[in-house]
C-alpha cells in the first residue's frame, strides 16, 4: 500500500497503459469484425450468383432439351408428309391416262354394234376399274359426283343453273372428276351447280 502511496506516477502510467490497449484490442477487433461481415456479405452474394447460375443452366438444359424434341417431331412429321405425298406428281400425271380411258370408254359405249366391239368394250372397262383400284390402293380417290353438295374446297364450278330433281347448291352435272390424294385436292372436280 505504501507503495502505491509513494509512486503515484507509475500507478498513472499503468492505468494509462491499460486504456491503450484495451483501445488497441477494441480498434483491431473492430476492423477484423468489419472485415467478417464484408466476408459473410460478399460469400452470401457469390452464393446468391450461383443459385441463379445453377437456375440459367437447368433453363438452358429445358429450353434445349424441348427445341431438340421440337425438331425431332418437325422431322417426324416432314418424313410422314413426303411418304405420303410421295406421289402427288406421279398421280396427277396419271389422273389424264383415266380421262382419256373415260373418253374411250363412253365413245366405245355408243359404238358397240356386234360381240367383237363389245369384248373391246369390257377390255377397256376392266383395264379402267383395275387402274382405279390401283390408284385407290395408294390413295388417289375420285371426287366429285351429280347430287353431292358443292363444297369450294374440293370442286370448282363453272355454272350455276337450275336442274330438275337436284336441289339448290348440289351438283347437278360432272364435267371432269377431281381426285384426291390422302385427302389433298388434287384436282378439283369441274362441274356444274344445280341453283
Amino acid at each position: 500500500m505504501t507503495q502505491a502511496n509513494e509512486n503515484p506516477e507509475i500507478n498513472e502510467q499503468e492505468k494509462v497503459e491499460e486504456q491503450v490497449q484495451e483501445t488497441t484490442v477494441e480498434t483491431e477487433e473492430q476492423p477484423i469484425e468489419a472485415e467478417l461481415a464484408g466476408c459473410y456479405a460478399r460469400i452470401n452474394e457469390l452464393e446468391t450468383y450461383i443459385a441463379e447460375a445453377d437456375k440459367r443452366e437447368q433453363d438452358i438444359q429445358l429450353r434445349a432439351q424441348a427445341e431438340i424434341q421440337n425438331m425431332r417431331r418437325r422431322a417426324e412429321q416432314e418424313v410422314e408428309k413426303a411418304h405420303k405425298f410421295a406421289l402427288e406428281k406421279f398421280s396427277k400425271e396419271l389422273l389424264t391416262v383415266v380421262d382419256n380411258l373415260e373418253r374411250g370408254l363412253a365413245a366405245l359405249d355408243k359404238a358397240v354394234s356386234d360381240e367383237t366391239t363389245q369384248a373391246l368394250v369390257d377390255g377397256v372397262e376392266m383395264t379402267h376399274k383395275e387402274f382405279i383400284s390401283t390408284l385407290a390402293k395408294f390413295g388417289v380417290q375420285a371426287v366429285g359426283a351429280v347430287g353431292e353438295v358443292f363444297n369450294p374446297e374440293l370442286h370448282q364450278a363453272i355454272s350455276m343453273q337450275p336442274a330438275e330433281g337436284i336441289d339448290a347448291n348440289h351438283i347437278s352435272q360432272v364435267l371432269q372428276k377431281g381426285y384426291t390424294l390422302q385427302g389433298r385436292v388434287l384436282r378439283p372436280a369441274m362441274v356444274m351447280v344445280a341453283a
